[in-house]
């Protein structure tokens, strides 16, 4: 959920296309609590989950930066390990801590939130382990995927370090990619004879730490091929573009029951694997063709992070709990004034907090 660089010079509008697409489908299912009867009328199409993009978009992005610190050291070591911590932090603790105090003023005022879920804050939201190996729910719920991607960059570089006292730099990374994509969904396959409805699968295994690492590890595996193999990465584009959107839209449209082992072990890993196979595609479109169309898209990709940390608790959240629609009029109005808001309010937090926050790793 993050930008590669800060700066505008260096921003690729492809990337930019991939993330406002997966910010608007995760911003689009919460407003659907607040839709009501307005899209009725239309036909059902199985989007993917917006979440799964941004992992994937997230491991391409890490990926690239690591690779590009191992290559330039002479050994991947501490030093090269804090810088890295530190330039990911500043730029994704300072906003996740603001919305969790925010939260925490919201829940604890009874402005959102049901009796008890005041109840299911602690300690472990501020180091990210309310949801590291077990579940979470009642209490910023959107904060799972934050605790996932806090833990792949604490997770991914370690191992590197590692592994990279034995191994050759490419070994290294293959070595590390292998140990992240089999180690969750071996977790998986253990979990595979439990029992879950819909509800306790997707807390007890969509949004627990343990089980999810793999996702983001595809994106990272796109980095590897993105860097090592370029002219394949650059020649294969349009055929890896259509794959992608084929096995996609197959994941999406194939049963995947909770109680089958496609769907309890399998079906995040087809998902994430279409998922990167669209990044060869994206990365190549380097300029916005598309005048001011395209500066809304990049717009809408700068502050996508603070539209995810906002959009359900701060505005549909508020809003469903406060101010409930009861007619067409009142969904239609209720349904615009949460884009309106989700967009504002982000707006000024990118440019009042977060921008100010992220430029602080270049001073410290």
């Amino acid at each position: 959920m993050n930008d590669l660089k800060v700066g505008e010079k260096n921003r690729v509008f492809g990337l930019d296309v991939y993330r406002a697409i997966a910010i608007v489908l995760v911003v689009l299912s919460h407003g659907a609590i607040l839709a009501g009867p307005i899209f009725k009328w239309l036909p059902h199409v199985p989007w993917p989950d917006g979440v799964e993009l941004f992992f994937v978009l997230s491991g391409f992005l890490i990926g690239t930066i690591l690779i590009r610190t191992l290559e330039d050291s002479e050994r991947f070591g501490y030093k090269e390990l804090i810088h890295f911590w530190k330039r990911r932090w500043f730029r994704t603790l300072p906003n996740y801590y603001l919305i969790l105090l925010i939260n925490f003023i919201l829940v604890s005022t009874s402005v959102i939130g049901g009796d008890d879920a005041i109840d299911q804050f602690n300690w472990k939201f501020f180091v990210f382990a309310h949801n590291l190996y077990e579940s979470f729910y009642g209490f910023f719920w959107e904060s799972w995927s934050l605790s996932v991607e806090e833990w792949f960059y604490i997770s991914l570089p370690l191992i590197i370090l590692g592994l990279r006292l034995f191994l050759s730099k490419k070994t290294t990374l293959l070595a590390s990619i292998v140990i992240l994509i089999a180690a969750p969904m071996m977790y998986r396959y253990s979990q595979a004879d439990m029992n879950y409805d819909a509800f306790w699968f997707d807390v007890e295994i969509r949004k627990v730490v343990i089980v999810r690492l793999d996702t983001i590890i595809y994106g990272v595996l796109a980095a590897y091929i993105a860097f090592y193999h370029k002219n394949l990465w650059y020649k294969t584009r349009w055929i890896t573009f259509a794959i992608g959107i084929f096995v996609m839209y197959q994941v999406m449209y194939t049963p995947h029951g909770i109680d089958t082992m496609y769907g309890k072990v399998f079906y995040f890993t087809a998902l994430s694997i279409g998922a990167m196979l669209l990044l060869p595609m994206a990365s190549s479109i380097k300029s916005n063709p598309f005048g001011i169309i395209g500066k809304g898209i990049s717009y809408i990709s700068k502050i996508s992070y603070a539209m995810y940390l906002v959009n359900l608790a701060l505005v549909a959240s508020v809003i469903i709990e406060n101010f409930p629609p009861q007619t067409l009029k009142q969904h239609w109005l209720a349904y615009a004034v949460f884009w309106t808001a989700t967009i504002a309010i982000s707006s000024m937090i990118y440019y009042l907090y977060e921008r100010p926050m992220t430029k602080l790793r270049d001073i410290f």
